[in-house]
């Protein structure tokens, strides 16, 4: 009886590491992944952009970033739960960029340049997970960026 008591108690400080492990590895995960997602989805559209309606002059800074993409403007800000969202201010069609596991503080845009169509915007933001590590701390990165238009 005394080796069954030892051995579940063994197996569960095993589950529970695991568990921890698991929750630990998530965090990091969705963190790096939403990150790096974003990083391409900025300079993509950015690079694609026509025009750079907001912010409006160089110097700028904002927590809103508007494009023109083939005639179409887009809006990037956050949202009440702070998920980045994007507005195709046509359709009003609305997408949330970052996953579930994630949100987004921390958003800003800066105009770089001389007011031109060549001037590069300065993205920074940081993502959190959602997801609690054991010792109930959240996984957390900032990232910043400069892109501009090909």
């Amino acid at each position: 009886m005394g080796i069954l008591v030892l051995l579940i108690g063994v197996l569960s400080s095993i589950f529970s590491a695991i568990i921890s492990v698991q929750l630990d590895s998530t965090a990091t995960s969705s963190v790096d992944q939403d990150g790096r997602y974003l990083l391409a989805k900025f300079t993509r559209d950015v690079a694609s952009s026509s025009a750079t309606i907001i912010p409006a002059n160089p110097g700028n800074q904002t927590t809103t970033l508007q494009l023109t993409i083939n005639s179409i403007n887009y809006t990037y800000s956050l949202d009440s739960n702070n998920d980045l969202q994007i507005v195709n201010n046509s359709t009003n069609e609305t997408n949330v960029l970052n996953s579930y596991n994630t949100s987004v503080s921390g958003l800003t845009f800066t105009r770089i340049g001389s007011g031109d169509s060549n001037d590069t915007i300065q993205i920074t933001y940081t993502i959190t997970s959602r997801t609690k590590e054991k010792a109930g701390q959240q996984e957390t990165k900032s990232f910043t960026t400069t892109v501009g238009r090909e």
